[in-house]
């Protein structure tokens, strides 16, 4: 990548700034360990919540609130996140970001648990959008659950799909990267998804349900 290119890149990861609630729930996540989505995918999520004007989103993967902020500021204000995570004490750090954020309390509902134990008791062609940034050894069976929960139009998310250049390295790769390369293949050929694949963050697919 020459060095303009990568100057861009940092350009636009930055061009939507953050504020003093996004920037603590980043702490928290740092503190815990926990990968948070970049300012350009946070951002973007903002567009493509808003773009399907989203009523309903779900969300698998809480952490400490950073992509949840996004996507309620570009949900409709009478939007509600279903968010699951397996760690309750993540999904407090996310609680207290929402109401310093302004969100009411009824704008959030946190569902602790396992994301395939938690998805399949959710409602079929019920969402606006799904978004996945959870365990990527169990990406297809998101994709499949996505599927199912989203209404004609809606919209499915992977965040961090480039697995730090990982994914497209030809040496040998982990499991995780070798079912992020099939949820990559799959997306792209499936006949029921208007895919595109976004070089924002650690790489952002993205997916229209037909």
């Amino acid at each position: 990548m020459t060095g303009n290119r990568q100057t861009n890149w940092a350009f636009a990861d930055a061009y939507v700034a953050e504020d003093e609630v996004l920037s603590w729930a980043r702490d928290r996540a740092r503190d815990a360990g926990l990968r948070s989505v970049s300012p350009g995918a946070g951002a973007a999520l903002r567009l493509l919540a808003a773009s399907v004007d989203a009523k309903a989103v779900a969300e698998i993967g809480t952490g400490t609130g950073v992509s949840g902020i996004h996507l309620l500021h570009g949900m409709r204000p009478d939007g509600v996140l279903t968010t699951v995570d397996p760690e309750p004490e993540h999904q407090q750090f996310a609680r207290q970001a929402f109401r310093a954020c302004g969100f009411a309390s009824n704008r959030a509902r946190f569902i602790p648990g396992r994301a395939l134990d938690v998805l399949p008791r959710l409602a079929d062609a019920g969402y606006d959008l799904v978004f996945c940034d959870g365990d990527r050894q169990e990406v297809m069976d998101y994709l499949a659950e996505s599927l199912r929960l989203l209404r004609p139009g809606g919209l499915v998310v992977f965040e961090g799909v480039f697995a730090n250049g990982r994914t497209v390295d030809s040496g040998p790769q982990p499991t995780e990267v070798l079912r992020l390369r099939e949820l990559l293949r799959a997306v792209r050929e499936s006949q029921d998804l208007v895919p595109s694949l976004l070089p924002v963050g650690d790489g952002m697919l993205c997916a229209v349900k037909r």
